[in-house]
C-alpha cells in the first residue's frame, strides 16, 4: 500500500499497528512492509502488532493458552514461526538458544546466537518486523500479564527488575549452568499449567516467576562482574564525557548533565548505564554527577568566583539551589567553604 503524503518534514516514520486478532493464516501470506510517497522519497512504514495478552502472541504462533494471564512458549514446538514486531502490554522473556537473525538497535547491529535472553515490559516494542521470511528457533518464552501479579508482593518487587527496561544491545548473555536453570524454571511453570486449574495455580505460577527473576538478577551481577574490564572503559568514557560537556560549555544551554543524556550518549538505557556504574564503582550514576559538579564547584571558587558566578556557570538556574546541593554534598554552603579555604 503506497500513500502520497505532502509534509515538509523529511524525516516522518510512520507505524502501523495491528491487533493479532487480524493476523490469521491467509492474511499473513500478505507483504507485511508498508512505504510513503514522500516527497520523491520511499519511507518504510513499520508493521507492529499489538500484544494486549499473553494469548495474542501465543496465538500467532499457532499455540494454544490454558490460562488468560500466562504463556509459556518452547519454540522448538511451534518452529518454524514468522517474525513480528509487537507492541506489549504484558511482560516477556525470550531466551533464544541460537537466533539467526541480526537485530538493530541504536548504535548498532547484535548478533546473537547462544543463551540470550531479552526482557521487555508494557509500553515497549520489540522484536523484528515480518519480512515473510519462516525461521527455526531453539528456546523459550514466559510471557504473563501485570494482572496476574496484582495484590501479590511480587507486584511492587518487579520494580527492582530493571533488566526489563534494559536495551535489546544490553541482553543477558548466560552460561550454560544459567541456562539449565532458566529451562528447568521454564518446563517448571509449563507443567505447571498443564494442571487443572485451583484456587493454588496462580500462587505457585507467581512464586515460578518471582523465583526465576531473582535467578536473572543474579546472572545479571555475574555477568557485570565478567565484564569488568569493559566496565571500566565505560566508566572512563562516562568522566569524559562530563569533561567535555562542561568544557564546551553545555550547561550554559542543557542545564546539568543527567543520567538520560549520559546513557544516550553512551549508547546505553538509563538503567543498564546506571546498574553498571553502580556495579563497577559502588556508587549511582547521578551520584558521581553530583560529585563532579562539586569538585567543578571547588575549583571555581577556590579562583575567588563569586557563589553566583560559579552557580550560573555550572548550568544552575538558581544560585540557591547550587549552595542546597554544595551543603548537602559537602555538609557546608559555598561561603562556609570559601572562608575555610582563605584562612
Amino acid at each position: 500500500m503506497i500513500r502520497e503524503e505532502r509534509r515538509d518534514d523529511k524525516r516522518d516514520i510512520r507505524t502501523n499497528f495491528t491487533d493479532f486478532d487480524d493476523a490469521l493464516p491467509m492474511i499473513l501470506q500478505e507483504k507485511m512492509y508498508f512505504c510513503i510517497c514522500h516527497s520523491n522519497r520511499y519511507r518504510i512504514m513499520s508493521k507492529i502488532y499489538r500484544v494486549r495478552n499473553t494469548s495474542d502472541y501465543s496465538r500467532y504462533l499457532g499455540q494454544t493458552d490454558t490460562h488468560p494471564l500466562v504463556s509459556v512458549i518452547d519454540f522448538a514446538e511451534v518452529s518454524p514461526i514468522r517474525h513480528s514486531l509487537n507492541s506489549y502490554s504484558v511482560y516477556g522473556m525470550f531466551m533464544h538458544e541460537h537466533l539467526p537473525v541480526e537485530l538493530t538497535y541504536g548504535c548498532g547491529k547484535y548478533d546473537y546466537t547462544s543463551g540470550t535472553l531479552i526482557c521487555v515490559a508494557p509500553g515497549q516494542i520489540g522484536g523484528k518486523e515480518d519480512n515473510g521470511e519462516r525461521i527455526d528457533l531453539d528456546g523459550w518464552a514466559l510471557l504473563f500479564h501485570p494482572d496476574l501479579l496484582r495484590g501479590t508482593p511480587l507486584e511492587k518487587t518487579i520494580k527492582e527488575c530493571s533488566f526489563f527496561e534494559y536495551r535489546i544491545n544490553e541482553a543477558l548473555h548466560m552460561t550454560d549452568e544459567e541456562r539449565d536453570v532458566f529451562v528447568m524454571l521454564m518446563r517448571q511453570i509449563k507443567n505447571e499449567l498443564a494442571n487443572n486449574r485451583d484456587s493454588l495455580q496462580d500462587r505457585i505460577i507467581v512464586e515460578y516467576i518471582g523465583l526465576l527473576l531473582n535467578y536473572c538478577m543474579r546472572f545479571y551481577n555475574r555477568q557485570f562482574i565478567t565484564r569488568k574490564l569493559e566496565n571500566t572503559d565505560v566508566l572512563m568514557k562516562f568522566n569524559t564525557l562530563l569533561h567535555d560537556y562542561f568544557d564546551e560549555k553545555r550547561q550554559l544551554t542543557l542545564g546539568l548533565p543527567t543520567v538520560q543524556y549520559c546513557a544516550d550518549k553512551l549508547c546505553m538505557s538509563p538503567n543498564y548505564f546506571g546498574d553498571l556504574i553502580k556495579k563497577t564503582t559502588g556508587d549511582t550514576a547521578s551520584n558521581h554527577i553530583r560529585q563532579y559538579v562539586i569538585q567543578q564547584a571547588k575549583n571555581e571558587l577556590a579562583t575567588g568566583a563569586t557563589i553566583a558566578q560559579v552557580a550560573y556557570g555550572l548550568g544552575f538556574e538558581y544560585p540557591q539551589h547550587f549552595s542546597r546541593m554544595f551543603k548537602k554534598e559537602t555538609g557546608q554552603s559555598p561561603k562556609e567553604y570559601c572562608e575555610n579555604i582563605q584562612r
